[in-house]
């Protein structure tokens, strides 16, 4: 075999080597260049060459070709192909891994020309390989960073992610497109994206103005509604971005679609919260408004009622002064229903929950009813033999059945039957709001408008009313709503749209009347009499008609305007048994003065005088109470309790 020293070049075209080339070979180190003889050896080795390929010249020159390919490309003739190649066809170029000295590969482009001699026979050939291992990484970490960037897209499936080209056709399809629309690439592609728009928003050009202010701005978003495959619709954000080549031609957009119907769903409950809270501080107003009022209106028909039934006593056997002042506590006993059922209405009155004859109370109430309903009108009552008692309060019964009965007279403009009937029910299972147990149904049934589902829904709410500007305030179903709970019962509608409404007030059984224990006569009552009494009370009205009736009914009273005086009062007089004192009072309420002198005398017997239920803490709630305005016997019935009830 024939070798050649390190510093032989590589020959010329004809087969002659003048060493014309062998400086400039020999000064190149970023270009492997060597020569290599017919059979495939080498014959001659750069610099280059050995930068690239580990090897000094002296280890080269003679090795075979193939000593530079992968144990792979050897394998399948790469190196004879690739010098067949270049002798056949006269070049040879290819990219491809190579092997260095120490085992380790490098990406290589070589380009093979074959050297002929005189007659044109192959003498050997010239391979120059550039190392391109670096540009190899760096495309190879493109394409790695393309992929990965489709399959993440491919694989996105809470948003629709694809492209539209200019004129707005989708060419690509990700799986957050099928979750949220219902197509299938195959379905999709190709088709223009405003097939995903509503026919309205199509109409007024909404998908052609998203494109266009995206063209011209760079991008566009907006909310709205879209239409999936199956023709339901859902609120989207959407993102449309301008996609342009490096000069700057716009090749197409892309589209970024989020299913926001879950945020909007939300963002209408929000709204409705809001509303309800502004409501609820609405009604909260007015029962604070209608609370005080009624309170201070309490505490004058407290003096009223007590100074006419004091009168009452004293009055000589007059048949027509008898008969006016009869008229004056009538009327008085009016006023207190009034106050109550106002205080009611805010939350500020304690129900008084009574058995109750409901077909009774609603016979006695038969005139004012059809004087409520007015001529065009006519009240059915039906009630069977024999029906149990109801425990409810019957003043706010009362109230709640004239609602309902004023409802179903606006809801019949042109008149007709109201019929307000009574059964009793046996519940096993609780529904409805209800427990288990036994209930009697009040219901008032009439034929007019009747509701759809999404009114009857809201009927009870506070201010919700159907009906025009200042012919209702929606307040009246809440009521009879609010009564019902509060009475261990519920209020039940049942309504069909133009078939009219059933409104059922569910109150529980109580125990059978006759088993009840009579009121307390009075005029033969024995009572306890002597005891030192002081009376508190911010009134001095209030105040000067309490001390009158205790002297009435037999005790010694004393009388203080303020917490910080009857605490006084008590330490100069031992003797005081009871203290019957006012709730709401200023600098110190009835609450905290009970708590100051049961500290100095614990064993000190305290009633409660109010009709403002609310103000009435737990510490409040377990104490002896007497609700304003009072008559003689409501006091002396109370005063008769509270001394034989032990401190709490």
């Amino acid at each position: 075999m024939r070798t050649s020293n390190a510093k032989e070049g590589p020959a010329d075209p004809g087969g002659r080597d003048d060493g014309r080339h062998r400086p400039l070979v020999e000064s190149i180190f970023d270009y492997a260049i060597y020569r290599l003889d017919a059979s495939g050896r080498v014959a001659s080795w750069n610099p280059g060459a050995r930068r690239f390929l580990g090897y000094e010249a002296l280890e080269a020159i003679g090795k075979r070709y193939s000593t530079f390919f992968p144990r792979e490309a050897r394998a399948v003739g790469l190196p004879r192909q690739a010098l067949q190649t270049a002798a056949s066809q006269g070049r040879y170029e290819a990219e491809g891994w190579r092997i260095r000295s120490d085992g380790r590969q490098f990406w290589a482009h070589a380009v093979i020309n074959p050297i002929r001699d005189a007659a044109g026979a192959v003498a050997g050939f010239v391979e120059v390989a550039r190392d391109l291992t670096e540009n190899r990484q760096s495309q190879e970490a493109l394409r790695q960073s393309e992929e990965r960037f489709r399959l993440l897209v491919q694989s996105v499936a809470d948003y629709a992610i694809y492209m539209l080209d200019p004129e707005g056709r989708i060419t690509n399809w990700n799986l957050g497109g099928e979750r949220l629309k219902g197509y299938a690439p195959d379905e999709i592609v190709g088709q223009h994206f405003s097939k995903f728009y509503t026919e309205e928003d199509r109409a007024a050009g909404l998908p052609a103005h998203g494109l266009e202010i995206a063209a011209r701005e760079g991008r566009f978003e907006k909310e709205g509604l879209r239409v999936r495959k199956d023709g339901s619709r859902f609120w989207a954000n959407v993102v449309i971005d301008a996609i342009r080549d490096r000069d700057g031609k716009l090749i197409g957009f892309a589209k970024v679609t989020r299913d926001i119907t879950e945020r909007k769903e939300a963002e209408r409950r929000l709204a409705e919260a809001r509303e309800a809270l502004f409501q609820s501080q609405k009604l909260e107003a007015i029962g604070r408004l209608t609370g005080g009022v009624a309170h201070d209106f309490n505490n004058l028909l407290t003096v009223v009622v007590g100074s006419l039934e004091l009168l009452e006593k004293r009055l000589p056997a007059d048949p027509k002064a008898a008969r006016l002042l009869r008229n004056a506590v009538e009327g008085a006993q009016r006023g207190v229903a009034l106050t109550q059922r106002m205080l009611a209405f805010a939350r500020k009155q304690e129900l008084d929950p009574r058995p109750v004859d409901v077909p009774s109370l609603v016979r006695g109430m038969a005139d004012l009813m059809q004087r409520s309903l007015g001529a065009a009108m006519t009240v059915e009552l039906r009630f069977p033999p024999t029906l149990p008692p109801a425990v409810v309060d019957s003043n706010q019964l009362e109230l709640a059945l004239l609602n309902l009965l004023t409802n179903a007279r606006d809801a019949t403009p042109a008149g007709g039957p109201v019929t307000v009937t009574a059964r009793e029910e046996r519940l096993a299972t609780g529904a409805d709001g209800l427990a288990a147990g036994r209930y009697v149904c009040l219901s008032v049934i009439d034929c007019g408008s009747g509701m759809d589902p999404a009114t009857l829904e809201r009927a009870s709410e506070p201010f919700f009313t159907t009906k025009g500007v200042g012919k209702g305030t929606g307040l009246g179903l809440s009521m009879v709503h609010g009564l019902a709970q509060q009475s261990n019962g519920a209020l039940i509608l049942k309504s069909v749209l133009g078939k009219g409404t059933t409104a059922e007030i569910w109150l529980p059984v109580g125990e059978p009347l006759a088993a009840l224990a009579s009121p307390i006569d009075f005029a033969e009552r024995k009572m306890p009499m002597g005891k030192t009494i002081l009376a508190v009370d911010d009134d001095h009205l209030v105040l000067m008609n309490t001390v009158a009736m205790l002297e009435e009914i037999g005790h010694r009273a004393l009388s203080a305007s303020s917490g910080r005086e009857a605490l006084e009062l008590l330490q100069q007089n031992p003797d005081v048994e009871l203290m019957l004192t006012d709730v709401v009072m200023p600098q110190m309420t009835g609450i905290e003065l009970v708590r100051q002198a049961r500290a100095e005398r614990p064993a000190l017997k305290v009633l409660l005088a109010t009709g403002y239920a609310e103000l009435l803490t737990e510490e409040g709630q377990r104490l002896p109470r007497v609700t304003k305005p009072f008559r003689l016997a409501d006091l002396a019935r109370a005063i008769d309790g509270a001394l034989a009830a032990g401190p709490s």
